[in-house]
C-alpha cells in the first residue's frame, strides 16, 4: 500500500506560565491509503493532540506533517481550511449536529460549502442517511433521535462527500455497548466500499479489533504499534 500520511519527527509543546508540557514527543509514523488505524491511550496520553495536528487543526511545534505530498504544517488557515473541506470527514463523540437543523440539513450542510446545488446535496444527504438505516429520521431533529440515532447522522455527514480520510475522535464515547458495535460495524463497512483511510482516537481497547494496526500511546510517544493479524470484528481484511 502507498503512503497516505508521514509524520516526521512531529512535536507539540503547550506553554502555560513558566510550565512547558510535551503533547507529542517526536512523533514518526506513517499511515497508509485504504488502512484503518487506531490511536489508542489513555486521556492525556497525545491521541486528541496528533488527530489534530493530521487534521490541520492544530500546528505543531516542530516536525512534518505531510498527506499526499501536502505538507499541512506550511498551509495558511484559508489553504488547511480547503484541504479539509476536499479530503477530510470528521466524527466527534459529542456528535457535533447543530440543534436547530433536521438530520437532512446536518448531513447537506457541509455540501453548501463545496458549491454543490441544494437539489443534488439533499438527494445525496439522503442517500446517505438511507444507508445508514436513518431514511425515517430525513426531517427529525437532534432532540427527537437517540443517542445512537444522532451518532449515525454523524457518520453520515462524515460520509456524503466521500472524503479521502476519515478521522473519527471517540466515536462510541457516548454509546452503550450494543450500539458501539452498530456503529462501528456501520463506519468501517462504509470506509471499506469507499476505499477510505480510517484514524479513529480512543481509550477503547476493544476498538482496535476494527482496524489493521493499533499505534499505543503514552505520556506523547508512540509505546508501540501492533498489527493486527486476525480481525475479530468486522469484515476488513
Amino acid at each position: 500500500m502507498s503512503e497516505l500520511i508521514v509524520l516526521k519527527d512531529l512535536t507539540k509543546i503547550y506553554k502555560m506560565g513558566d510550565e512547558k508540557i510535551v503533547a507529542l514527543n517526536n512523533i514518526n509514523l506513517n499511515i497508509h491509503k485504504e488502512e484503518f488505524v487506531c490511536l489508542l491511550g489513555t486521556s492525556g496520553s497525545g491521541k486528541s493532540t496528533l488527530l489534530n495536528m493530521m487534521a490541520g487543526l492544530e500546528k505543531p511545534t516542530k516536525g512534518e506533517i505531510i498527506i499526499s505530498n501536502h505538507h499541512i504544517e506550511k498551509m495558511s488557515e484559508k489553504n488547511v481550511t480547503k484541504f479539509r473541506q476536499l479530503n477530510v470527514g470528521f466524527i466527534f463523540q459529542s456528535y457535533n449536529l447543530i440543534p436547530t437543523l433536521t438530520a437532512m440539513e446536518n448531513v447537506s450542510l457541509g455540501l453548501t460549502f463545496k458549491g454543490v446545488s441544494r437539489s443534488k446535496r439533499n438527494k445525496m444527504a439522503k442517500e446517505m442517511l438511507e444507508n445508514v438505516g436513518l431514511g425515517r429520521r430525513l426531517h427529525h431533529k437532534p432532540s427527537e433521535m437517540s443517542g445512537g440515532q444522532q451518532q449515525r447522522v454523524s457518520i453520515a455527514r462524515a460520509f456524503v462527500a466521500k472524503p479521502r480520510i476519515i478521522f473519527a475522535d471517540e466515536p462510541t464515547g457516548n454509546l452503550d455497548t450494543k450500539t458501539t458495535l452498530e456503529v462501528m460495524d456501520l463506519m468501517t463497512s462504509m470506509a471499506k466500499e469507499l476505499k477510505q483511510t480510517l484514524i479513529i482516537v480512543t481509550h477503547d481497547t476493544e476498538l482496535a479489533d476494527y482496524v489493521h494496526r493499533v499505534v499505543y500511546l503514552r505520556d506523547g510517544n508512540i509505546e508501540k504499534i501492533e498489527e493486527k493479524e486476525a480481525l475479530i470484528k468486522g469484515d476488513i481484511v
